[in-house]
C-alpha cells in the first residue's frame, strides 16, 4: 500500500510540473489516503501482530 501512496506521489509531482493543476490535486488526494490507511494498518500490525 506504501508502494501505490508512492507512485500516486510522483504522479502528482509530475503532473504539476507540466501545469494539470486538478489532476495533481487528486493524485496528491489520493497518495495521502493510501499513506494514512497504510500507517493505520501497520500501527495495527504492530500492536495486534505481537504473537505469545
Amino acid at each position: 500500500m506504501l508502494h501505490y501512496a508512492i507512485v500516486f506521489f510522483i504522479i502528482a509531482i509530475i503532473a504539476a510540473v507540466f501545469g494539470f493543476g486538478g489532476i495533481a490535486a487528486g493524485a496528491s488526494s489520493i497518495a495521502q489516503i493510501l499513506f494514512v490507511v497504510f500507517l493505520v494498518l501497520a500501527i495495527g500490525s504492530f500492536f495486534f501482530g505481537r504473537g505469545k
